[in-house]
Formats: C-alpha cells, structure tokens, sequence
C-alpha cells in the first residue's frame, strides 16, 4: 500500500511528542512526519506510539511453541501478542530438548517462508543455566555445553536463533564468545554467578540480563549478585516482569529508578498447556507449574498499564520500556521508534492510554 497518511494530535516519537502530526507511509516505511492544520477529511487520532515489542513469550491460546513447535503457534502468539500492541515478538522455548529446540528453529522458518507477521526469531532460555537457580525449568535437561553442540546448534539455527539465555558461570567463556561471534544476543539468566563472575562476563561480552530478580543470585549486603551487577553496570540491560507476581511493583520502581534506560519490559507469558514437561496452568491471573510460578498472563499492553498505573513510571518512559528499549538490546535498526525511515508499526490510544487500534506496516489491526 502506497502513500497512507495518518493523522495524530499527539505522537510520541519514542523521543519526543510532537503535536497535530501526519504519518506519511510508503510501502509500510515512514516516509515524512509533518505538521498539519487541516487533517484533509481524514480521522485524527488522539494518541499514537510506537509498537510494543515482546522479547520473551512462550505460547498462546493453548499452543505452548515447545510443545506445538510449527507455524500455527507462531500464527497463535502474533495473533495474541498484536492484540496486546506488541506487533512484534520473540517466541521463546525454556530448557528443553535437543530435538525441541531444532523444531522450533523449523518452526520458525516455516513461519517466515509462509510470510508470517511479527516474529523476530527465535529466544532459547537455557538449557545452558544453573540447577540451582531453575525455577520451573526441567532439571535433566540442563547441562554445561559442549563447543560442538553449541557449533551444531548455530549452524542449524543460522539467521533464526536471535537470543540465548544461559548462566555464565556454567559456560566455559570460549562457548559465550562462539555465540557472540555468530551474532546471537547473549543474557544471563538462571543463574547463581557472584557479582564478580557476573560483571566480568558482562565486561566480556554479555549485554543483557533475563527477568531481572528472578531466578538469580540476588542482592545481598555482603555479596551483591546477579541483580546487584546489573544495577550498577554502566551498560548492561535486562528485562523484568511487571506483573505483581514475578516482581513486587516497589521492586520495579528500585529497578528503574537505578538502570533507566537500560530496563525493558517482557511479558514472559505460557499458555495453558497439558503435554510436555512444561505444564502451566492458570491461577488467577498468573501460571504455575507443579506449584511454581512458571509464566504470567500478561500483554504487553498490560504490562504498560502496570508500569504507569501501579508504578508511576512516566508514560513517555513506560512506552520506551515496551518499545524502543526491547528494540535497542536486540539491535533492531526500523522499530522502536516512530521517525523518517522506520517501519510504520503504531499504537493507538484514546487520551487516557487505553489501546484502541493498531497499525502494522500497511494495515491496521482492530
């Protein structure tokens, strides 16, 4: 679709508001924002933004992608996530087996290949942890990697494999390198590294830490951890839960309040699922498995809600958390942001933020 224009009387760049704006879209690119007196007969809406992005979720409408590992859960998980404003998404498969993880590469590729919508790639969280720190992920598939699994798995997953989650002090550095120099973002997760071993694999490479507080060696007075590392580094992101569960809101408010910009939201969610090792059922408006807390029930959309209703975080910081700070950690160059050249992916809203609408490239999404 050619020459769409948009009407906004407030669009948040991801940078800036600007007021009585048009959005000139040429084959789903921003070509040209400009002011406007006159909206030429057209809507104006009240509030737009740019889209959430999701950079960990694990299935939706009862398709657990690690169970249903094809494209019809990848079709599931854009069909949920868009409809929570994250237009963009990476699915996600937690410690599992080697023939899994190949499958969801598979999937993955299908998916593309069927001209798919959303999917970023793919986000492996483990098998590569801690048994100490593995929370609702199965302890016999978790192991230490060997150069040669690791070689197997980068070559299987060329172009797909996006994100690996893994626990530093269980990785020889050399795998972490190996994985750096194959383009994959490394975090740290499930882990119970010291605040030493966690700033020198941070210093050495790793750029982002997964669920902050969760299932890592926490904050101590007389030994800092994981989460004592990743609040004082200049540098390293990580994502956090926003939910109320995972994470206590005063926790998040600590949170962003010490790393800024370098603080990003995921929703982390399962899916009811009844196969596999991975079981999650919902209690209230959370999920368990075996009695752990194992995933959340969170959008996106959701989860901004929380950060400006139960936080108090700025909305102009809570958008930044959903989008343009998930974008920057994986190294995304078109989304994020809403200016000359990105990709025409927007949110709208009425003017008490509720979501409304969204638009994705060449059409909107109801």
């Amino acid at each position: 679709m050619n020459n769409i224009k948009i009407y906004a009387k407030k669009l948040f760049t991801g940078k800036e508001w600007l007021y009585n704006h048009c959005i000139h879209i040429n084959n789903g690119i921003i070509a040209q924002l400009e002011p406007f007196e006159i909206a030429d007969n057209s809507t104006i809406y009240p509030i737009i933004v740019p889209a959430f992005i999701d950079a960990q979720i694990y299935g939706a409408g009862e398709r657990l992608l690690s169970v249903y590992p094809d494209a019809a859960s990848i079709q599931a998980l854009y069909k949920y996530c868009s409809k929570g404003g994250a237009l963009y998404f990476l699915p996600t498969i937690a410690t599992n087996s080697k023939e899994v993880m190949l499958a969801g590469i598979d999937a993955v590729k299908t998916y593309w290949n069927e001209s798919g919508k959303g999917c970023l790639g793919l986000h492996l969280e483990g098998p590569w942890i801690n048994p100490l720190r593995k929370g609702a992920h199965v302890e016999a598939y978790i192991h230490s990697p060997s150069k040669t699994e690791v070689a197997e798995l980068i070559a299987y997953g060329k172009g797909i494999i996006k994100m690996v989650t893994l626990a530093p002090e269980v990785c020889d550095s050399n795998i972490i390198q190996q994985l750096l120099q194959a383009g994959i973002i490394v975090s740290a997760g499930h882990s119970n590294a010291s605040y030493k071993q966690a700033i020198t694999a941070f210093n050495n490479g790793i750029t982002t830490v997964t669920h902050l507080y969760n299932a890592m060696s926490p904050l101590a007075h007389r030994e800092p951890g994981l989460v004592g590392a990743t609040l004082l580094h200049p540098s390293v992101m990580s994502s956090i839960i926003p939910d109320g569960y995972h994470v206590n809101f005063e926790a998040v408010s600590i949170a962003q309040k010490l790393m800024q910009e370098r603080l990003f939201v995921i929703t982390d969610a399962v899916t009811t699922t009844h196969e596999g090792p991975y079981q999650h059922y919902l209690n209230g408006d959370k999920y368990e498995s075996n009695g752990i807390l194992s995933g959340s029930a969170l959008t996106m959309y959701k989860a901004f809600q929380n950060l400006i209703q139960q936080i108090g975080i700025p909305v102009e910081r809570a958008i930044q958390m959903c989008s343009t700070y998930p974008a920057r950690m994986l190294g995304l160059q078109q989304l994020g942001l809403l200016q000359v050249q990105y990709k025409a992916s927007m949110l709208i809203m009425d003017n008490t933020y509720q979501l409304i609408n969204s638009f994705h490239e060449t059409e909107f999404i109801a």
